[in-house]
């Protein structure tokens, strides 16, 4: 079992909820991110996303558009990223690491020397927005033969024969979009994800992530009735655009935002542990 799937399978053993955090790797600066990853983790990350920066990342919203930009401009590169997972793992051996990004860099380096390096780096698990379900069986055996989870993505509007196919290819977790729309919207209706993580459980028995649209610790409660774990990208992404120039004051932002969310999903798991007893 890779250490992704390790750490879900015990979390949901013990009924506690996961938070992943997502960060653009390089944004504001490539020095800059492996401390807001430990961040993150001191804050209560049972996960990391790290975002490969790209020049065209058409699912997402401004804020992480602004991230990409900022990498960017800065050199961040994949080897640069994959060498910010190299570093993490210094420190930190336990927490598992998706890679969020688009084929684009993946291809330019090589599939299989990509796998390779981010194997041997720590990464754990690979999440590629625009992998098809047509490219995934030409993709997802490299990543499987370097020990890496591929992550798939699933929107409100994928049919069941295609959510069959998407979960045939999947490792990980599911990462089901909550609407129709870019990271970072403001429209997060909880109330239609209960039927629609059933859809996908009725296909795989990976865990369900939610995110898009997950910004406050009252949104992160509210997912985590639901679903398996909570994504928060654009509510963290903010804090860094808006503290970059000071690291520390970042760090903090970065803590202060995630612990919020940590303790707020706690006393939802709590409620529902208490409940189902009564």
């Amino acid at each position: 079992m890779s250490r992704l799937a390790s750490r879900l399978n015990d979390l949901r053993e013990q009924g506690r909820t996961a938070l992943i955090p997502y960060v653009t790797a390089g944004d504001p600066a490539p020095d800059a991110t492996v401390g807001f990853m430990h961040a993150l983790v001191e804050a209560g990350a049972d996960v990391l996303e790290v975002g490969v920066p790209f020049s065209d990342p058409m699912a997402d919203g401004p804020v992480i558009q602004g991230a990409c930009e900022r990498a960017l401009a800065a050199g961040t590169s994949l080897s640069g990223v994959l060498e910010m997972v190299t570093e993490f793992r210094e420190r930190d051996t336990e927490t598992p690491i998706v890679l969020m990004g688009y084929l684009n860099p993946i291809d330019r380096l090589g599939l299989e020397t990509f796998a390779q390096r981010a194997s041997q780096a720590g990464v754990d698990g690979v999440l590629i927005v625009d992998m098809t379900a047509e490219e995934a069986p030409d993709v997802v055996p490299t990543l499987d033969a370097a020990g890496l989870d591929a992550v798939c993505l699933i929107a409100p509007t994928t049919g069941e024969a295609r959510i069959e196919k998407i979960c045939a290819n999947a490792g990980g977790f599911i990462y089901y979009v909550s609407f129709k729309g870019v990271t970072g919207s403001a429209s997060l209706d909880v109330s239609s994800l209960a039927t629609s993580i059933e859809r996908i459980r009725a296909k795989t028995e990976l865990p369900v992530a939610v995110g898009f649209g997950v910004s406050t610790p009252q949104n992160a409660a509210d997912v985590s009735q639901v679903a398996d774990a909570v994504v928060v990208g654009s509510a963290l992404v903010r804090q860094i655009a808006e503290h970059g120039a000071d690291r520390d004051a970042t760090q903090r932002a970065l803590r202060d935002t995630l612990s919020a969310m940590r303790r707020a999903i706690d006393e939802q798991d709590t409620t529902q542990k208490e409940a189902r007893r009564a």
